[in-house]
């Protein structure tokens, strides 16, 4: 079984809430369809969502570090959802980073857009449509993004579902991740995973995205 960092300091916080909690990260880390990356990178969204960067965050840092996760992915997964969870939010989880003595950038080239193609490019298109200049700007930041090192287009789906069961955003965003993520490898199993284990974070949330996303037992995707 997983251990995971920081259950004394819950115990010593409240011993009965410590029970729950360690049996809900464990039903996180146990998940079969989900590699441990992303598993780490979950939790590590889900911080930035609430956000909750005080001890949530630092437990989470070091359980992707203790799982093997570098600490340049970290950086890369907080550089891809600035967009989408608002930048002024990232100025603090950067600070935090640097006080939780996390390993320095290495990566400090300029930013390469990567021309869209696919669902994100169609994405665009349709936007184009209800607003240009939303559309300008979304093209911008997604191009700036999808085709960078460090991560795996579907660690960038996965993280970006997880914004969509957080925020709520139910329709045309989480249909695209759905779609980026699938094209990328995951399968049904890989998205009811997500939401089981985005369920420690809000029941309620997972309950309505799985309503929107996953077809129901004799339905296809």
């Amino acid at each position: 079984m997983t251990q995971l960092a920081g259950a004394d300091a819950l115990a010593a916080l409240d011993p009965v809430f410590a029970q729950l909690a360690v049996g809900a990260g464990h039903n996180l880390w146990g998940l079969t369809h989900l590699t441990t990356r992303e598993k780490a990178f979950i939790c590590l969204t889900a911080d930035l969502c609430h956000p909750h960067l005080d001890r949530p965050l630092a437990m989470h840092v070091q359980m992707a570090l203790i799982n093997g996760v570098d600490p340049e992915s970290i950086r890369e997964l907080y550089r891809h959802l600035a967009p989408y969870v608002g930048y002024p939010i990232l100025v603090t989880a950067f600070q935090r980073l640097t006080e939780l003595g996390l390993a320095q950038a290495e990566d400090d080239q300029p930013v390469e857009p990567t021309p869209l193609t696919g669902p994100l490019a169609r994405a665009v298109r349709t936007l184009e449509d209800i607003d240009p200049g939303l559309a300008t700007f979304t093209e911008d930041q997604l191009a700036q993004r999808w085709g960078r090192p460090h991560l795996s287009a579907r660690e960038r789906a996965l993280a970006s579902l997880v914004v969509d069961v957080f925020y709520q955003t139910l329709g045309p965003s989480l249909r695209l991740h759905a779609e980026l993520a699938r094209s990328a490898g995951a399968t049904d199993e890989t998205l009811r995973d997500l939401l089981r284990g985005l369920a420690e974070f809000g029941m309620p949330r997972a309950w309505a995205a799985a309503e929107a996303l996953l077809p129901r037992p004799g339905e296809g995707a």
